[in-house]
């Protein structure tokens, strides 16, 4: 059990019947009444982000929360499946769970998911990954100023935004926390 006095970022608990994990908490004491805390929680099932307002001597059981590496091996349309590296158990996810995650996952390649009560909710692909462009506009000749960007196409899928210099067939390393690009590869 955690009280609510106990909360901070990245906390995850249950209540009404849902998995939640503090986002941003706010320790209150006001000149005349009882002191409160102020959260934005997050619903790790649905993503779902709401403010509320809770005693400090409040109580919520804990969610544990396992975190597991696995290897994406295909999908097949709507379907995409992953595999445990220690057991070879092939699990399915449907679309909405891996999200923006497959935009930077090329088959063979590990992600991160998790796991509440054997149930996966969410799909982290590595931080930084390669992948090769395949489709960007050519750079104008003389246009060679450092900040002219462009949009580019990878072969996953995702629009990056490169520098002019990058062409097609061109390997680019890309942080997947922001999608932005770091550099040539």
């Amino acid at each position: 059990m955690i009280s609510a006095g106990e909360f901070r970022n990245g906390i995850t608990f249950e209540m009404d019947n849902g998995v939640w994990t503090v986002v941003h908490f706010q320790h209150v004491k006001p000149g005349k009444g009882a002191a409160f805390v102020r959260t934005k929680i997050k619903n790790i099932m649905t993503g779902a982000v709401i403010e509320k307002t809770f005693s400090p001597t409040e109580k919520f059981p804990r969610a544990h929360i396992d975190t597991k590496e696995m290897q994406y091996l295909y999908n097949d349309g709507e379907v995409y499946y992953f595999m445990d590296l220690e057991s070879y158990e092939q699990i399915p996810l449907e679309k909405n769970q891996v999200e923006d995650a497959i935009l930077y996952l090329k088959e063979n390649d590990n992600a991160t998911i998790r796991f509440f009560k054997d149930e996966a909710f969410s799909v982290a692909p590595p931080n930084f990954v390669v992948l090769e462009v395949t489709e960007t506009e050519p750079a104008a000749i003389g246009n060679t100023a450092t900040s002219v960007t462009k949009p580019a196409t990878v072969e996953t899928g995702a629009t990056v935004t490169v520098p002019v210099f990058i062409n097609t067939g061109d390997k680019i390393r890309i942080d997947t926390r922001t999608g932005e690009y770091m550099e040539r590869a």
